[in-house]
């Protein structure tokens, strides 16, 4: 069989492995360029709008894209995420206490996740629980569970495409959730209200980062109507609910389009990413820093940052388009290195930007590989393993402006990916080398129950186990060398574990010993929806 030609920084090709995963043959042809996907646990719910296919991705041997792959093996899937128009109204809220007297803890908490913040004072505004009525839903808690903390409704009456309420972010006593035209902020301890940011117009893309002084960037619309772009920048004060400063995004030229920007931070810069163009400021004063040439060349599409890396993907003008990867100064834009893929191939998802580690694939073979690369660019290692994975995250179209997967977790050397799960079936978490890009060990969820990692500390893995229709979810903490989960939160059963278990795309924070989740998309249609929940101690 005829190899892939390789970058000119890329080792030559090696004969695939055993262990190691080799090219699949092409599955049948579906009218589009990718086979269908496995079952999807995510998968489109009655009354929101068709979400983007996932795209069945196809790993290869070590050294890059090769032949040989045993049939038994299966694919690589990544799951695309969608966005749509929002609308949003108002917030209720329930709190939840009592002594538990019967309750025994079976796990410790870490000695860094130590439970912090006061309550806030309840202002008398509605959004408190001073009638003294709170719902029971730790009522049905067995020993040695835990407790839901409180939980926040809501009840809109918006579009028939429904609303969004994508942000999310946990800083100090602290825990800020989007919705339409506010910012609104709860203290961690009780849900009251600490303050509430008004936009002018509808919020359409917040940054997932925050500063080391718990500021973050979002975006909202230039004015009401179909034809308003996503144009204008605030930075906010997520400690206090104030506008540090905001300006509209200048267009850099014709062809700038201003429809569904993504936000990229590191240090004191900040990157808007838009169709092919893009653009950097100091989240400091909003002064300009750079935008991505335009011209002849390999010229980036976007930067994505992470870890204290920037990254750009870049396209270049040559006959067949082909993709680069550049590493980047966040102050200036200077390209420090390049990385140059296979011709006709295309980063299709960012695992991690320090180390670099990167899902890229050709369309139209269905060759897949996941590759990660050194500080200087050079590819160090192509991951090898045996599963299906599905990380939330995708192509986004034709420029490639990219966000970190969110289920992806990089910890060291090691790379925790968990594997796709069916409709009322069973997944795993993959930890990789990506030293040797080998397989070093797997954690099952257990029956029928879905694992996803959150975030690493202090050299072990936070994952979340989800909530079944009878059965809480759990935090849970795996050592870096693996073994058997410690749970470090179990959450309640009974009336809390239906809740819980059907949050809408949710986006979830383990921070200080609680857990956070929280809809990322509502249906609007005048009924009391669920919001934010957050279970500790």
């Amino acid at each position: 069989m005829t190899e892939l030609p390789q970058p000119p920084n890329q080792p030559p090709n090696r004969p695939p492995t055993p262990s190691g995963y080799g090219h699949l043959p092409a599955p049948p042809q579906q009218g589009h360029g990718f086979p269908p996907p496995a079952e999807n646990p995510y998968a489109q719910q009655p009354g929101y709008p068709p979400q983007p296919p996932t795209v069945s991705q196809q790993p290869v041997g070590p050294g890059g894209p090769g032949p040989g792959m045993a049939p038994k093996k299966r694919t690589l899937l990544i799951a695309a995420s969608v966005a749509a128009a929002l609308v949003l109204g108002g917030v209720g809220y329930v709190a939840f206490s009592g002594e538990d007297k019967d309750r025994k803890p079976v796990a410790q908490e870490p000695a860094d996740a130590k439970p912090s913040g006061s309550p806030s004072v309840d202002k008398g505004d509605g959004n408190g629980n001073g009638d003294g009525q709170q719902a029971d839903l730790n009522s049905g808690r067995k020993q040695g569970e835990d407790r839901v903390l409180w939980l926040k409704t809501t009840k809109i009456d918006g579009p028939g495409m429904g609303v969004e309420a994508a942000g999310q972010w946990v800083v100090g006593d602290t825990v800020v959730k989007s919705l339409w035209r506010n910012l609104t902020g709860y203290a961690v301890t009780d849900g009251k209200e600490k303050w509430t940011l008004p936009f002018p117009a509808q919020i359409c893309s917040v940054a997932p980062q925050t500063t080391a002084e718990g500021r973050t960037v979002v975006m909202y619309r230039d004015g009401e109507g179909e034809n308003t772009s996503c144009n204008q920048l605030r930075v906010v004060d997520l400690k206090t609910g104030k506008e540090v400063w905001s300006k509209e995004v200048p267009s850099e030229g014709l062809f700038d389009n201003f429809t569904t920007p993504t936000l990229s931070m590191i240090g004191d810069t900040v990157t808007v990413n838009r169709g092919g163009t893009a653009s950097a400021f100091r989240i400091s004063n909003g002064d300009k820093l750079f935008a991505n040439p335009l011209g002849d060349g390999c010229n980036p599409d976007s930067y994505e940052a992470g870890n204290g890396r920037m990254i750009a993907l870049a396209t270049c003008s040559d006959e067949d388009s082909t993709a680069e990867v550049h590493g980047i100064d966040p102050v200036t834009g200077a390209k420090a290195w390049a990385y140059r893929l296979p011709a006709k191939f295309k980063v299709t998802s960012i695992y991690s930007v320090n180390p670099t580690v990167i899902d890229i694939g050709d369309e139209k073979t269905k060759q897949r590989s996941i590759v990660v690369l050194g500080p200087d660019g050079k590819q160090t290692a192509t991951l090898a393993g045996e599963g299906s994975f599905t990380v939330g995250c995708g192509d986004t179209g034709l420029f490639r402006s990219l966000v970190t997967c969110p289920s992806a977790v990089v910890d060291g050397n090691t790379l925790y990916l968990p594997t796709a799960a069916g409709t009322r079936k069973t997944n795993e978490i993959v930890a990789f080398d990506l030293t040797t890009g080998k397989d070093k060990w797997r954690v099952p969820a257990g029956d029928k129950r879905t694992l996803t990692p959150l975030t690493a500390l202090n050299g072990r893995l936070i994952a979340y186990r989800k909530a079944e229709e009878e059965q809480g979810g759990e935090v849970l903490s795996v050592e870096a060398a693996g073994g058997t989960p410690t749970a470090l939160l179990r959450h309640p059963s009974g009336p809390a574990a239906p809740i819980e278990r059907t949050f809408t795309l949710p986006k979830l924070d383990y921070v200080d010993g609680r857990f956070f989740i929280s809809s990322t998309r509502l249906r609007a249609q005048g009924q009391d929806e669920k919001l934010l929940m957050v279970f500790g101690k």
